[in-house]
């Protein structure tokens, strides 16, 4: 039985298993988060069945699509009916048109229950589209401090304790800095990122707030949706930060695990010579050739970093709250208080919090 859903009765499915059965292309520009994809057509053949349909007619289109497909049916109603032990099965294409249908016609005969997207993966689109038109539902609280201070490992430490943390980042798949891509592969689209963003964003509904390191509006190759950058500016800002010494050597951990990690970094100097000049850059590239690895970050730091942030590395009342990273857990704790009285509950303050911040 085929049964269609709109793209709001999908959200009211168990853990839905999505079938992307447009091509490969198209699944890996941009696709609803969590979908498989089981493409009737590949790259090169939905080329050929498109310039069919335009330059001759739908009907000699359909003929070739159809002799595409059929041999590879068996194959895919197998993975289909796999794909159906899992959970309830939902296919669909980009506007909910022939190629789903077709498929979805297929598996109805073969007796395997079916749901059908309607309006396809262009309607998941439009959703997000139309969310960040409209404000931010959510208060933000964003993590301001240099670079190396740890703001996405305390970002981790909070997810990983339940509290409503975004990583942006690693949405991004980009550190956000000129070292930033080193070791993490191909960047999202524009649109798959905001659709993995919208999904984080649709999983922490419950929450009144959000907590996020603060960026640029651009990340790498992908930028923030204009509401959401607003939220973040308009939001709560926290300053983080932690010893010269501990940043060092928190980088020296995250940016010398990467493969060819000397040789990206070198590479990656080239960008900085507009801003440090050559002379400087030319130390630094000695530095990093001599395996100086703590004098090179430091200066890095020092000559480069911190002048660009320029963020305290001291408490400061320019700020709602600041916390000193130097001690980690404790660090953890104050945070985690002060979204717990401040922020999820505004005008509210508890025994707990007196005591906590009375012994800071």
């Amino acid at each position: 039985m085929i049964t269609e859903i709109n793209i709001e009765e999908l959200k009211t499915l168990d853990h839905p298993i999505l079938v992307d059965v447009r091509s490969e292309g198209e699944f890996a520009e941009a696709t609803i988060p969590g979908s498989v994809n089981l493409p009737l057509f590949n790259n090169a053949e939905r080329v050929k069945v498109g310039t069919t349909y335009t330059q001759a007619t739908p009907s000699l289109a359909r003929e070739l699509g159809l002799s595409i497909v059929s041999p590879k049916l068996p194959d895919i109603v197998k993975k289909v009916e796999e794909f159906s032990k899992k959970g309830p099965l939902v296919l669909f294409c980009w506007r909910g048109g022939m190629r789903s249908k077709s498929l979805a016609t297929v598996v109805d005969l073969m007796g395997i229950p079916v749901y059908r997207l309607q309006g396809g993966f262009k309607a998941y689109r439009n959703q997000v589209v139309a969310f960040y038109e409209n404000k931010l539902p959510f208060r933000v609280v964003v993590l301001r401090g240099n670079t190396g201070v740890g703001k996405t490992e305390l970002l981790r430490k909070l997810r990983a304790e339940g509290y409503p943390a975004i990583d942006l980042e690693k949405l991004a798949n980009n550190r956000g800095s000129v070292f930033g891509a080193m070791g993490l592969g191909s960047p999202p689209s524009q649109k798959k990122f905001e659709g993995l963003l919208y999904e984080e964003l649709e999983s922490l509904s419950k929450f009144s707030y959000i907590i996020v390191e603060c960026e640029s509006k651009r990340i790498g190759r992908v930028t923030l949706p204009t509401s959401f950058f607003t939220a973040m500016k308009e939001g709560i800002q926290i300053l983080h930060y932690d010893s010269l010494k501990n940043r060092v050597q928190r980088l020296l951990s995250e940016y010398t695990t990467v493969p060819n990690a000397l040789q990206e970094i070198g590479a990656a100097l080239e960008r900085l010579i507009k801003t440090l000049g050559h002379v400087k850059v030319q130390e630094l590239r000695v530095l990093l050739n001599e395996g100086c690895l703590d004098v090179f970050t430091e200066r890095l730091l020092l000559e480069y970093y911190d002048k660009l942030y320029a963020y305290p590395n001291e408490p400061s009342s320019d700020y709602a709250f600041y916390i000193n990273y130097e001690e980690p857990a404790q660090a953890l704790r104050k945070l985690e208080c002060y979204l717990d009285e401040k922020v999820a509950y505004p005008g509210q303050e508890s025994a707990l919090f007196s005591v906590q911040y009375s012994a800071k």
